[in-house]
């Protein structure tokens, strides 16, 4: 207690104002005069006023009604410009909406948006947009950009843009069609979605590209739309390397919902006849199939296909060969080539839909090309009706090079010396390369002294043809195989061969895709 009192008497003696006529006299001529106030609520109480106004020396403050002002906290930023009054605030704000009225700009948008508090701020941002390439129209399709500060939005983002690979003539053309990134943090929302993407394998130089074509995917949420449609695509067995390159061609595919868009087509092409693995090679090369819409593209193309004779059980194999197909104008393409079939080649409708089974991008090639081979062969004396036969087995004839099937027509007068009837029985022939295939196992056989059909020695693999020549064993003459794209060909007599040789890699044949 004794220590107590030692602490609190000096602090008791400076603060009674009775004691200071008991203090020395060096003491009283050091301490300032005590002034006493009146009290505002009480006129007859006295109020003392600290002797130590310094707060090095006393750092508490008497009591006050009125609040503290902190003047760091009152000073005007560089954006809005000199602090307003309310009254104040709402004339600039009548002079800045007069201002854009004037130059066509519809300010309903922005009455409850934080404007700036001058017109040369206001203004100052309207022309930076127009010289970015937006117009005033483009200004009123989204007026809120106006609440973007230069200095601290647009000139930040657009920088950002320009790094990852947008150029900076591009950059208004990407603000007019997503003006909302002006509103978006580089840091915390744009730098996110680059990296997500680039964890995709999208390659670097692909980025700008990729978001010129789709550029709301910087405003997607990385553990929403665009996660899951990926998980979904790898776990129906796309390889994840093949991620990227899917997102480059095709980027609108990280915004669509698995269970109202994806999935449906899955599950609808499926049930064709499709395996899930053949699809995700599908979506893998062409993955805009996967915007097409179920209810009104794709399965009404797929009725289009059966209603134009096309089997039911063939519609897989059409889809796999030409995926485009389930999004084509189909009704119109097929009417048209349908027509021009039956009128040009005398090919009867149902000799059309074995063509379009066999080889369906015959429905977007041009009836130009499909006439020049036709030509030629009408040209060689062929009569239309073998012509029409050919086709119908061999639609790849009407996608050919006429040089090409010259050349090979020559060899097949000249040198081989064969009746026209086996060209018309095995019109595959014109498929075939000359110099690779045809004039080197031509030349064997010569060199044997055998002599066989033209399905014989050129339908089957390089090591089938050595095994054939050395007569290890012998198959009986069949007809050639039906040549279908997408697939591999069904060889005949294939059924004696054995387990380990159709294991072979060389007993692999793929069928002749021809680009279209």
């Amino acid at each position: 207690m004794s220590s107590l009192f030692k602490r609190t008497k000096p602090l008791h003696i400076l603060t009674n104002p009775n004691i200071s006529q008991h203090l020395p006299p060096k003491l009283t001529s050091i301490s300032p005069p005590i002034q006493t106030l009146q009290n505002p609520q009480n006129p007859q109480t006295p109020c003392t006023q600290s002797p130590f106004p310094n707060p090095r020396i006393f750092p508490f403050r008497p009591f006050s009604s009125k609040p503290t002002k902190f003047p760091e906290y009152e000073m005007p930023s560089v954006t809005w410009g000199v602090v307003q009054g309310r009254k104040e605030k709402l004339v600039s704000r009548v002079i800045i909406c007069d201002y854009l009225k004037s130059i066509g700009i519809i300010p309903t948008e922005l009455e409850h948006l934080e404007i700036p508090s001058t017109v040369e701020v206001m203004r100052e941002r309207v022309e930076f947009l127009q010289k970015l390439g937006l117009t005033i129209d483009d200004i009123n399709e989204y007026p809120l950009m106006l609440g973007c500060s230069v200095r601290k939005n647009v000139i930040p983002v657009l920088g950002y843009l320009e790094k990852i690979g947008i150029p900076r003539s591009k950059a208004g053309e990407f603000v007019k069609n997503y003006p909302q990134v002006l509103h978006a943090s580089v840091v915390v929302e744009l730098v996110p979605v680059v990296k997500f993407l680039r964890g995709l394998d999208v390659d670097k130089q692909d980025i700008g590209y990729v978001l010129q074509k789709y550029p709301e995917l910087l405003g997607f949420k990385l553990e929403g739309t665009m996660s899951t449609s990926v998980a979904y695509l790898v776990s129906i067995g796309v390889n994840p390397r093949d991620i990227g390159p899917m997102v480059t061609q095709y980027p609108y595919l990280l915004g669509m919902r698995v269970g109202t868009m994806i999935k449906p087509i899955v599950d609808y092409l499926v049930s064709l006849g499709l395996p899930k693995k053949v699809l995700a090679r599908m979506f893998e090369k062409r993955a805009y199939i996967l915007g097409y819409d179920l209810e009104e593209t794709i399965k009404p193309n797929v009725e289009c296909l059966i209603s134009f004779g096309i089997r039911r059980e063939a519609v897989a194999s059409v889809i796999a060969q030409y995926p485009q197909i389930i999004g084509l104008p189909l009704k119109a393409k097929l009417s048209t080539q349908q027509y021009f079939f039956n009128l040009k080649l005398k090919i009867d409708p149902e000799g059309f839909a074995q063509v379009i089974e066999r080889m369906p991008q015959i429905v977007s090639l041009n009836q130009h090309v499909i006439m020049k081979p036709v030509e030629f062969l009408l040209g060689r004396g062929i009569p239309a009706g073998d012509v029409a036969k050919m086709i119908v087995k061999c639609p790849q004839l009407v996608a050919l090079r006429v040089e090409l099937m010259k050349n090979s027509y020559y060899f097949f007068k000249s040198e081989m010396g064969r009746p026209m009837k086996e060209l018309v029985e095995f019109p595959e022939y014109f498929t075939y390369s000359l110099e690779s295939r045809i004039k080197p196992r031509y030349q064997r056989l010569q060199s044997k002294g055998v002599r066989f059909s033209l399905a014989w020695f050129l339908n089957c693999s390089d090591q089938r043809f050595e095994e054939r020549l050395q007569a290890d064993y012998i198959e009986t003459e069949s007809m050639g195989p039906s040549f279908s794209m997408g697939g591999k060909l069904k060889l005949p007599g294939s059924e004696i061969v054995s387990d380990d040789e159709n294991e072979s890699d060389d007993e692999v044949l793929y069928r002749r895709t021809v680009s279209l």
